[in-house]
C-alpha cells in the first residue's frame, strides 16, 4: 500500500438524487449556507464515557472511536456474535395453557387469567448479542502533554469519517477512521505533521474468551468464541455446547525514511519513527445462518478474514477511501435537508456557532431552539441506518450493531412490540429503500421457526413470532410475566413492512417473490388466531397490549384480557395489506383472500373511553398508569393507517385527547413515537414539542435520573442507550414535511411555520414511487418538485397543501415542478 492521491485524473460522480431538482428561486439560509453548516459531530476533548466516542459503521463491522490521546481505544462489533446455538422454539402444553387462559378471560376473571400465563405461558429469554473487542493504540508519553486548545474529534457525516487531531509541541497529529462496505475492513489513517514523528503500539484484545498473537506479515490475528449458552438467568457453564467462534485480523502498513515495524510480546505491533501509518481491520465469524450449529459451521473466521486483508492490501488508501466514500454517498447524498428561521425574526436568536461542541448545542436547544440541530439529528439518523444495516447484514438489533457489554441492556436483542420496526422506519421515507433488505430476510427465518411455533403451540396454520428475538429467530414468547412475555402480533406488524416497501418502490417482484408468501401465510396464522366472541365481532384471546396493565373490575391488576385495541389494529393492518398486494398481483379470487374480507367486516371497532380517549383495551378498564411510555392503542394512527383526520375525525379527536393523557415524558423511543403521531394528526405545535424534548443532555454518570434524551455523541436514550429513537427521530421529521398514501401527497401537513419558516428538502420519498421535493419560505409553500424513474408509476396523484387539492399526472423519466398554488409551472426530462 502507498499513501498516494492520484494525479492527472479527475473523478466525476454521477448526479446525486437531491441534485436531480432545484428551486427556480435563490432561499435564504438555504442551500447556499449547506458549507457553513457542515453535518458534523464535534467535541473539543477526548471521550470519557462511551457514548461520548463516535460510531462508524459498515452495516457488518462497527466501531466506537473514543479519541484519545496517549491511548486511542476502538471498541470493535461484528453483527454476527451472539451467544447460543439454534433452539426449539415449540411449546407442546402450549395449546392448553391457551384454552385455559382464554376461559379464565371470558369468564372476566382477567387477575387469574394473567396469572395463568404468567406461569404457563412464558417461554424462554433470546441469546444475547456480544461484542468483539478493542483495538488500543498507546502513543508515546509526550502525546499526553498535547496542546488542549487544538485538540478536535468530529464525525463527518458527509463523507463517514471520525476525525481526530491535536498538536504536540509543533506537530499535529491526525487520524481518520472509516468503516468501508466495499472493501470490508475499518480504516484508520495516523499522520503526522512532521516527518519520523510518529511512534505507538497497536494490540487487540477482548473481553470474550480470546487469544492474540503475531504472525510474520506484520499482522495481529485475535481468535475467540461465544458463549454457547447466555450467561443470565446464571447457569453453569459445564457441558456448554459450542458457540460463534470469531477472528479479527489487524494489518499494520507504514511509510517514511526509518519507519519500522517490530513484535512486542507476541501478540502486539510496535510502530516508530514513521510519517504514517495506515491499519486495516478486518473481522469474520463461524455464524452460518440460523439454523446451522456453530459445532457443524464449515467457515474459518481466520482464513475469511486474512483473504479479505489479503485483497484489500492491494489497494492504496487514496482508493480505499475513495471506494468507501463513492458507496456511502451514494446512499447519503439522497436526501438533503435545510432548515433556517424567519428572516424577519433571525435577529431575536443568535445562530449556533457550528464549531461549538455538539453537546454544548443540545444544552443551549430548550433556548435557541438551533433548526440546523434538527438536520443534523435528521441526518444522523440515516447515517447510522447506513452503518448498521446493508444488504447482506444482520438487521439493526437494538443497539444498531454498537454494543460495549457481554450482558448488554435487554440482551441487545430485536423487541417486535415497536422497538425493531422503529429501526426501520425512516428507511422508505428518507430514501434508503435497501437497508430495510436485512430486515426481510430476517423474516424469511422467522417465517420458518414462526411456523413451527403457530403449530404446535397454538394449532394454527401461518407463522407467528412474538416480542424479542434474536439471531437464531427466535420466535417464541419471551421469559417472565405475560404482560411482556406473550405477544403473538410481533411478526404480524413486521409484516406491514412488507407492504410498505412495496407501496414506497412498486417493486412488484419483490411484492411477488419476497412479501407476498410471507403476508399469505401470516394473514393464515390471524385468521386462525380470532375467535368468535360472544358480541358476534372477532376477537383475538388471549390479549395484551405491551408491556402495560389494568386495574380489573375487581380492583385487582391484570395484563391478560381479551382484544386490545393494539392487535385488532395490526389485524386489521395487514388484512388490509394483503387484500391490497392480491390486487396488484392478480389473486384477488384466492380463498384466503375471500377468508381475509369475510373477516374484516367482523373485527371490532376502534372504540372510545368515558372519558374521550382511545380504549387501549376491549373494555374501559382503569389505567393505572396513563403516562406509561407505549402509545400501542394509537397504532392504527401511526406506523398503521386505518385513522386519518380525513375519515375518522372522531378517532383523531380521541388520539389527541389519548397523547395529552400519556404526556410529554417517557423514553427517547416514545418521544419519537409520539412526534410522528402528532404529525399525522396534523397536530403541528405538539409535534415540534414533542421534537424539541429529546433535546435534553443525558449525564452518563447520573442516567437513571433522566427519561429520554441524547447522549454528547446524539444517541438516544431510554436510558440507557437504544438506537431506535434516533431512527424515529429521522422517521418524525419527514413525517412532519410529507405524508402519502399511494394516490395522495401531503405536503408539510405539520411544519412548525413559525420554528421552521425557510427550508428545503430533497430526495424524501412517498408512496406511489415519487421522489419529493419541497421549498418553502415565511411559512408558506413555495415550490415543489416530484419526479418518478418507475416505469410502473404512471399515476394521478392528488395534491394536498393547507385544505387546497390538486390533480397532477405524474409520468416516468419526467421532473415536474409545482408552484405555491400546486400547478404545474415547469417540466423536464430525468438526467
Amino acid at each position: 500500500m502507498e499513501d498516494d492521491i492520484d494525479e492527472g485524473w479527475v473523478r466525476v460522480r454521477r448526479p446525486m438524487e437531491k441534485d436531480i431538482w432545484n428551486p427556480s428561486f435563490k432561499m435564504a439560509g438555504s442551500e447556499s449556507d449547506e458549507a457553513a453548516r457542515p453535518l458534523k459531530i464535534t467535541s473539543n476533548a477526548p471521550s470519557g464515557h462511551w457514548t461520548d466516542a463516535v460510531p462508524i459503521g459498515n452495516g457488518r463491522l462497527g466501531a466506537m472511536v473514543w479519541g484519545g490521546v496517549p491511548v486511542e481505544t476502538l471498541n470493535l462489533n461484528e453483527d454476527t456474535l451472539w451467544t447460543g446455538t439454534p433452539g426449539d422454539y415449540a411449546d407442546p402444553n402450549a395449546s392448553q395453557a391457551v384454552e385455559e387462559v382464554r376461559k379464565l378471560v371470558d369468564d372476566g376473571n382477567y387477575s387469574e387469567a394473567t396469572s395463568v400465563a404468567d406461569t404457563k405461558l412464558s417461554g424462554n429469554p433470546s441469546d444475547v448479542y456480544q461484542l468483539l473487542g478493542d483495538l488500543t493504540l498507546e502513543f508515546d508519553h509526550s502525546n499526553a502533554a498535547y496542546t488542549e486548545s487544538t485538540y478536535l474529534r468530529l464525525l463527518d457525516l458527509d463523507t463517514a469519517v471520525a476525525l481526530v487531531k491535536y498538536t504536540v509541541g509543533d506537530v499535529e497529529f491526525t487520524r481518520e477512521h472509516f468503516a468501508s462496505k466495499p472493501d470490508q475492513v475499518i480504516v484508520t489513517k495516523i499522520s503526522s505533521s512532521k516527518p519520523g514523528a510518529l511512534s505507538f503500539t497497536a494490540s487487540l484484545d477482548s473481553k470474550m474468551d480470546h487469544h492474540s498473537y503475531t504472525n510474520d506479515n506484520d499482522q495481529i490475528v485475535m481468535e475467540g468464541s461465544c458463549r454457547g449458552r447466555r450467561i443470565p438467568p446464571r447457569v453453569s457453564s459445564e457441558g456448554d455446547p459450542k458457540g460463534i467462534q470469531f477472528s479479527a485480523v489487524l494489518d499494520v502498513q507504514i511509510g517514511g525514511t526509518g519507519a519500522l515495524i517490530r513484535e512486542l510480546e507476541g501478540a502486539k505491533l510496535r510502530v516508530e519513527s514513521s510519517d504514517w501509518a495506515v491499519l486495516l481491520l478486518s473481522a469474520s465469524s463461524s455464524f452460518s445462518g440460523s439454523f446451522t450449529k456453530p459445532e457443524d459451521s464449515l467457515k474459518n473466521p481466520t482464513t475469511d478474514a486474512l483473504n479479505v486483508l489479503n485483497s484489500v492490501r492491494k489497494l492504496s488508501y487514496s482508493d480505499i477511501y475513495a471506494r468507501h466514500l463513492d458507496d456511502y454517498q451514494n446512499l447519503f447524498h439522497r436526501v438533503f435537508l435545510q432548515l433556517s428561521r424567519s428572516t424577519k425574526t433571525m435577529g431575536d436568536k443568535v445562530a449556533a456557532d457550528p464549531n461549538v461542541s455538539t453537546s454544548a448545542r443540545v444544552q443551549s436547544f430548550q433556548t435557541d431552539e438551533d433548526p440546523a440541530l434538527v438536520e443534523l439529528m435528521f441526518q444522523y439518523g440515516r447515517y447510522l441506518l447506513i452503518s448498521c444495516s446493508r444488504p447482506g447484514t444482520q438487521p439493526a438489533n437494538l443497539q444498531g450493531i454498537w454494543n460495549k457489554d457481554v450482558e448488554p441492556p435487554w440482551d441487545g436483542a430485536p423487541h417486535l412490540n415497536i422497538n425493531l420496526q422503529m429501526n426501520y422506519w425512516p428507511s422508505l421515507p428518507c430514501n434508503l429503500s435497501e437497508c430495510q433488505d436485512p430486515l426481510f430476510d430476517y423474516m424469511d427465518s422467522l417465517y420458518i421457526n414462526g411456523t413451527k411455533t403457530a403449530k404446535v403451540n397454538y394449532e394454527a396454520n401461518g407463522w407467528v413470532t412474538h416480542q424479542v428475538s434474536d439471531i437464531w429467530a427466535k420466535t417464541s414468547t419471551d421469559r417472565g410475566q405475560a404482560v411482556w412475555a406473550f405477544w403473538p402480533m410481533g411478526g404480524a406488524w413486521l409484516c406491514t413492512h412488507l407492504w410498505e416497501q412495496y407501496a414506497f418502490t412498486l417493486d412488484k417482484k419483490f411484492l411477488a417473490n419476497k412479501a407476498y408468501p410471507l403476508l399469505e401465510e401470516c394473514a393464515s396464522f390471524l385468521l386462525d388466531w380470532l375467535i368468535k366472541g360472544p358480541d358476534g365481532f372477532l376477537e383475538t384471546n388471549p390479549s395484551t397490549s405491551p408491556e402495560h396493565s389494568f386495574i380489573a373490575p375487581d380492583g385487582k391488576s391484570a395484563s391478560v384480557s381479551y382484544s386490545t385495541t393494539m392487535d385488532i389494529a395490526i389485524i386489521r393492518e395487514v388484512f388490509s395489506c394483503i387484500v391490497s398486494a392480491a390486487e396488484v398481483l392478480g389473486k384477488s379470487g384466492d380463498g384466503l383472500i375471500k377468508r381475509v374480507l369475510d373477516a374484516q367486516t367482523k373485527l371490532p371497532p376502534t372504540r372510545i373511553a368515558r372519558d374521550g380517549s382511545i380504549m387501549e383495551w376491549a373494555k374501559d378498564f382503569q389505567d393505572p398508569d396513563v403516562h406509561h411510555r407505549h402509545v400501542s392503542h394509537l397504532f392504527g394512527l401511526f406506523p398503521g393507517h386505518t385513522i386519518t383526520p380525513e375519515k375518522n375525525p372522531d378517532l383523531c379527536k380521541a388520539a389527541d385527547y389519548t397523547l395529552y393523557k400519556r404526556g410529554e415524558d417517557g423514553p427517547g423511543w416514545s418521544t419519537t413515537w409520539k412526534a410522528a403521531l402528532r404529525a399525522r394528526l396534523h397536530d403541528t405545535d405538539h409535534a415540534y414539542r414533542m421534537i424539541k424534548h429529546l433535546f435534553n443532555l443525558v449525564d452518563p454518570d447520573h442516567e437513571a435520573s433522566f427519561e429520554g434524551g441524547v447522549y454528547s455523541n446524539l444517541f438516544t436514550a431510554h436510558p440507557p442507550f437504544q438506537i431506535d429513537a434516533n431512527f424515529g427521530f429521522s422517521a418524525a421529521i419527514a413525517e412532519i414535511l410529507v405524508q402519502s398514501t399511494l394516490k395522495d401527497l401531503y405536503l408539510l401537513p405539520a411544519l412548525p411555520r413559525d420554528k421552521w419558516a425557510n427550508g428545503c428538502v430533497k430526495g424524501l420519498k412517498a408512496r406511489g414511487g415519487l421522489t419529493v421535493n419541497i421549498c418553502w419560505t415565511e411559512g408558506d409553500l413555495k415550490e415543489v418538485g416530484l419526479w418518478s424513474k418507475d416505469s410502473d408509476s404512471n399515476s394521478v396523484k392528488r395534491l394536498h397543501y393547507r385544505g387546497k387539492t390538486s390533480t397532477a399526472s405524474i409520468l416516468p423519466g419526467k421532473v415536474y415542478t409545482f408552484n405555491s398554488k400546486l400547478k404545474c409551472v415547469r417540466t423536464s426530462f430525468l438526467p
